[in-house]
């Protein structure tokens, strides 16, 4: 099984810079993406034959949402984490299968001047004990636009972005917390001293060209399924958006 995540930093204008020849050419069995900034109806004749739909939007207009394409038909597809107050902004789409979940993420950032940090840390604790829960029933594969570079080794310039939206200790933390609550990092677990492999690069100061980026989007498993991952990618020569694919080859 094929799955692939992007943060496609507004899908309209990822279709316009060529999304459905890369989703028709990737093999993926789902698609998970975050930053669609869509609102219900917006989008017209989405042609992606052969994939089951599943949209969740922000009440918000041109904000956040997350989208789910599969081509295996979910048992039960689920919105949002179930918490009034974490609902609001489009940011889950959770997909029960046979024999695994598939839960579509797209994490709030604490904002350049960390006035959403308090927020971002009741969500961590919340979707922690989300994902938890969901895998006392079956294993979860966790995926989307995270907001955090976990390690040093995750961002081109770690020393002068320490205290920065999506490197403070405080995120970084959360992130521990999470693994050690028995989930894995497929892409580290794979690539455990790979360096200078980013998914986010800064549309300032040509970024991208100088691949001074940041790995905030993952694939996360369950531990005890991490002997299955066959594969974890990180698709930097595909564009369109800020961020590139993430993809997770795996057997269960």
């Amino acid at each position: 099984m094929k799955y692939v995540s992007w943060n496609v930093n507004g899908l309209r204008a990822c279709i316009d810079k060529g999304f459905l020849d890369f989703a028709k050419n990737s093999g993926a069995d789902a698609i998970g993406l975050q930053e669609i900034k869509l609102s219900e109806g917006q989008l017209k004749d989405f042609d992606l034959k052969g994939y089951h739909l599943y949209w969740n939007y922000a009440e918000r207009k041109g904000y956040s949402g997350t989208a789910l394409f599969t081509k295996t038909e979910p048992i039960n597809v689920t919105f949002g984490l179930g918490i009034e107050e974490h609902d609001h902004e489009g940011r889950v789409i959770t997909a029960e299968y046979a024999d695994h979940y598939f839960v579509v993420c797209y994490t709030p950032n604490s904002k350049q001047d960390l006035s959403r940090l308090s927020y971002r840390m009741d969500w961590e604790d919340a979707m922690r004990e989300y994902l938890l829960k969901l895998d006392k029933n079956k294993p979860v594969i966790y995926c989307g636009d995270l907001n955090v570079a976990h390690e040093e080794i995750d961002l081109k310039n770690p020393s002068s972005n320490h205290h920065n939206a999506g490197f403070t200790d405080e995120e970084r933390a959360k992130m521990t917390e999470l693994l050690s609550a028995g989930f894995t990092d497929s892409y580290r677990y794979l690539h455990p001293d790979e360096t200078g492999v980013y998914s986010w690069w800064s549309y300032r100061f040509h970024a991208r060209e100088n691949n001074a980026g940041w790995r905030i989007d993952y694939f996360i498993t369950s531990e005890r399924i991490q002997d299955k991952i066959q594969s974890a990618g990180i698709l930097t020569d595909v564009y369109g958006s800020d961020h590139c694919p993430v993809e997770l080859d795996f057997r269960l």
